[in-house]
This record gives structure tokens, C-alpha cells and sequence, in this order.
């Protein structure tokens, strides 16, 4: 394992006033690939949140890309996201403007300026994520799994360390969702990015194998697939 990026130490997570997971031990470095499993409404979006910072972090101890969660001030989370890749299961691409556009206004809001560079930095991700010909389009004029991919090219832009991905494949037909796992593999084992996968399908973990963080119980256990008990 190269630099720790995640290290969660006793935390204990809440929503709404309700204990989400307690106890919560965690490191995870680069180069990774995370399976994050568990039934629906155990924790997993909640675990997520609180890595980028959408969801606080009042005990335990916490740090992302050497950010402190416990600490981090509203004027930094933009500064911690920048570093993250985020890829939600419905899209949440802006659907009044064209893929090249919608890759334009992330590289604006995170600070890029040159025009030259945006368009570069833009092409080289729709090459990764086989959309080289597909910048004209509107969101609507794709499929499901074209626009996943532009939303995993979104995430790519600022060439994160991290990349969190929320159910990528739930509304996607299964050989659509292979394929979109397969270049999320790819890309963590050529890019030495770590990729944190949520997902209900435990048939991914034996055709891509990585690591499994499993919830069950309020509780969170880290290891390979055989170490973690699971609860279906």
C-alpha cells in the first residue's frame, strides 16, 4: 500500500440523529479498489458523504487527503472535493448544454482558466472513457451507460487520488454496467487512482477482484471477500 489517503479511527457516523455506523476503523491507501456492500438504508451513501464532507463527523478521529474531517472549515470542503471524483447512479449531468459543456463548466468552477488547456484536459478524458466523438451531444441524445461514462469523465477532469462511486451501475443493464466497472478497474490499476464502489452486486467482486468494506448491524468490516461476513 502506497500514502494512507483515507484513515478513519472509532468514528461514529449519524443521520438525522440516528446512529448510522459506530466504531467505524478504516485505512485505505493508493492504487485501490474498494466493493462497498450492504443492504439498502445500512449506511453506505452516509459513509460517502462523509468523505466528501456532505455529512459531519463529530467523533472519532477522520482524515482524507490530509484533510481533517473533524475540523475541515465550509471555505475548504471546495478545496477537498477539487481533489475527488464523484459519480452518483443518476447522472447529474445539466441537461441544457452539450457533454463538452458540461465538462467546460467543472474545469471553470475548479479553477481552470486557459481555454487551450480546458479543451485539451477535455479531450483527453473523453479518449479515457472511449466518448472521444460524443462532445456535441446532449445528455438526452444518449444512452444510460454513454452517459455514465461521461459522468466518470467528469470525474476524472482534475485527475483525482480518489474517485467515490455511488451505485455507478444500478440503472444500467448488466453488460453496460461490466463494461462501466471494467473501465473503473481500469483506470485504478493504469492511473494508480483509488476507486471506493458501492454496489448490490457481489459478482463484480470475483470478475474484478478487490477489497470489501461490508455493512451489516451498524458496524463496518474492511477486508478481502472471505473476511467479511455478509448479511444478504
Amino acid at each position: 500500500m502506497g500514502n494512507t489517503l483515507i484513515r478513519y479511527k472509532g468514528v461514529e457516523i449519524c443521520q438525522k440523529e440516528q446512529v448510522v455506523l459506530k466504531d467505524v476503523n478504516l485505512e485505505i491507501g493508493e492504487g485501490e479498489f474498494y466493493y462497498l456492500i450492504g443492504k439498502v438504508g445500512t449506511g453506505k451513501s452516509s459513509l460517502m458523504k462523509t468523505m466528501y464532507a456532505e455529512l459531519p463527523i463529530e467523533t472519532g478521529e477522520a482524515s482524507l487527503l490530509d484533510y481533517d474531517l473533524l475540523t475541515i472549515t465550509k471555505s475548504e470542503i471546495p478545496f477537498l472535493r477539487r481533489q475527488l471524483g464523484i459519480i452518483f447512479q443518476d447522472f447529474q449531468l445539466l441537461i441544457d448544454r452539450t457533454v463538452n459543456e458540461n465538462l467546460l463548466f467543472v474545469l471553470k468552477a475548479t479553477g481552470w482558466k486557459d481555454k487551450e488547456e480546458m479543451q485539451a484536459r477535455i479531450d483527453a478524458v473523453l479518449k479515457e472513457v472511449g466518448m472521444s466523438n460524443k462532445g456535441y451531444k446532449m445528455p438526452h441524445e444518449l444512452s444510460g451507460g454513454e452517459q455514465q461514462r461521461i459522468v466518470i469523465a467528469r470525474a476524472l477532469l482534475n485527475k483525482p487520488k480518489l474517485i467515490l462511486a455511488d451505485e455507478p451501475t444500478g440503472n444500467l443493464d448488466p453488460l453496460t454496467g461490466a463494461e462501466l466497472v471494467e473501465l473503473l478497474y481500469t483506470i485504478c490499476k493504469e492511473e494508480n487512482t483509488t476507486i471506493i464502489m458501492a454496489t448490490h452486486n457481489l459478482g463484480w467482486i470475483d470478475a474484478f477482484p478487490g477489497k470489501v468494506l461490508a455493512i451489516s448491524q451498524n458496524k463496518l468490516c474492511s477486508g478481502t471477500k472471505d473476511e467479511c461476513i455478509f448479511d444478504y
